[in-house]
């Protein structure tokens, strides 16, 4: 349970430097009264379906359930959300309170382009300006995300420092928002960073849990017996759990990207390696990736989304109390799976939600026909086209690039 100070166990808390108090002060003060007023809620739940495509369905993976002959798999489809992830859900309530707040400016981080896309989408509903931050390596893997941001109306802003991915992205969106706090909202994008944002983005990703589990009773008949869910900095899997939680007979899963292998060091698993220990960073208490003197160590990951040394001080704390299990799914596993739920199912996830797939998959087949279990599809690929093409080696895909190329050379 969180305390005032915004700690969960010994996880979280807010480092802060002083400037930054008031402006962190005011936050507190709109989303706590925001939360106590039921009308805010209900405004969000209105512009979620009427803007957003809520609820987004959970669909029976009748072919996959066949395949592995064990517990029956349901997909939370937040691929279908508009965005193409679950990205939204917090950014548009965060837009709210931005309106309430009074602010004309948004700023964001990104790291797999979802968050900056949805972000970038908000500014342009409510008449926000709008940077976003992101690492000069996700830039180049993401760059149909960028392409729309950037047509969004938002300046897309490459990080060149440290290791160019998200945590440096998450570095410099803070700093400029100590430049221009007055008139500036910074809209992070996952259940991280210093208090309420944790809090808040959880709470603003309950939805998805509250949707399915009323679904998976009303098509299922009871609860499941697990539910998956890939976990970078933790908020589609902070949404989806918060559904369950109460549920002890509900074991929740989160999946951290395995990388080339934990043995490698090549990985981005805080909780399922032995590699993380408790670190304060980006404002926050929590287990990092880090080496002997506290310094950030460099992260892998197939899916830019979850490439990040940090995890929420929420989960940690779910955690530490074994309420939520952790595992970690190789890049060349998320391939597997993205592949085998592209041709039995016809869906394609997101490389991120492909790991969840993966542990999904490696367990499903062991239980029972009776029990169902619930993967949280966060998101959908086509953002990683160029990162699938090129793994799965696809000639005419690479012959369209040549080709494509050519073509823009030839125009200039």
């Amino acid at each position: 349970m969180k305390n005032l100070n915004g700690y969960y166990g010994q996880w979280g808390g807010a480092f802060i430097p002083e400037v930054l108090h008031e402006t962190f002060r005011q936050l507190k003060d709109f989303y706590s009264a925001a939360r106590g007023d039921p009308a805010f809620w209900q405004e969000y739940a209105d512009l979620m379906a009427t803007y957003s495509c809520r609820p987004t369905p959970l669909t029976a993976a009748d072919n996959l359930s066949r395949h592995f002959g064990g517990a029956r798999i349901f997909i939370k489809r937040e691929d279908l959300n508009h965005t193409g992830a679950h990205k939204a859900n917090n950014v548009m309530g965060q837009g709210l309170l931005v309106k309430r707040m009074g602010k004309g400016r948004v700023i964001a981080e990104t790291g797999a382009g979802q968050h900056g896309v949805a972000t970038a989408t908000m500014a342009a509903k409510f008449g926000f300006k709008c940077t976003i931050y992101m690492g000069e390596e996700d830039v180049m893997r993401q760059r149909p995300n960028v392409f729309w941001m950037e047509k969004l109306g938002a300046e897309v802003v490459p990080v060149t420092t440290g290791s160019k991915t998200l945590k440096d992205a998450i570095n410099a969106a803070f700093r400029d928002w100590v430049t221009n706090m007055d008139n500036t909202h910074y809209c992070l994008g996952t259940a991280c960073g210093p208090h309420p944002f944790p809090e808040m983005v959880a709470w603003f990703q309950s939805i998805i849990g509250l949707e399915a589990r009323e679904q998976i009773e009303r098509q299922f008949g009871k609860p499941p017996a697990r539910v998956y869910a890939c976990v970078g900095g933790g908020s589609n899997a902070m949404g989806v759990f918060q559904g369950f939680l109460d549920l002890p007979g509900v074991e929740l899963v989160g999946v951290e990207a395995g990388g080339e292998g934990l043995e490698t060091g090549r990985h981005a698993a805080r909780l399922a390696s032995r590699d993380g220990s408790p670190g304060v960073a980006q404002g926050y208490k929590t287990m990092f990736l880090q080496d002997d003197d506290g310094q950030m160590r460099t992260t892998h990951s197939v899916a830019a989304g979850l490439d990040y040394v940090g995890v929420s001080p929420i989960l940690t704390d779910l955690w530490e109390q074994g309420r939520v299990r952790f595992a970690s799914a190789t890049d060349s596993e998320v391939m597997a799976a993205l592949e085998l739920t592209m041709t039995r199912e016809g869906i394609i996830p997101a490389l991120e939600s492909s790991h969840a797939f993966v542990q999904a998959f490696k367990e499903a087949g062991d239980m029972s026909p009776d029990e169902a279990v619930i993967i949280n599809m966060s998101g959908r690929g086509d953002k990683d086209i160029f990162t699938i093409a090129n793994a799965f080696k696809d000639p005419s895909w690479q012959q369209f690039i040549i080709d494509k190329g050519k073509e823009y050379e030839a125009e200039r």
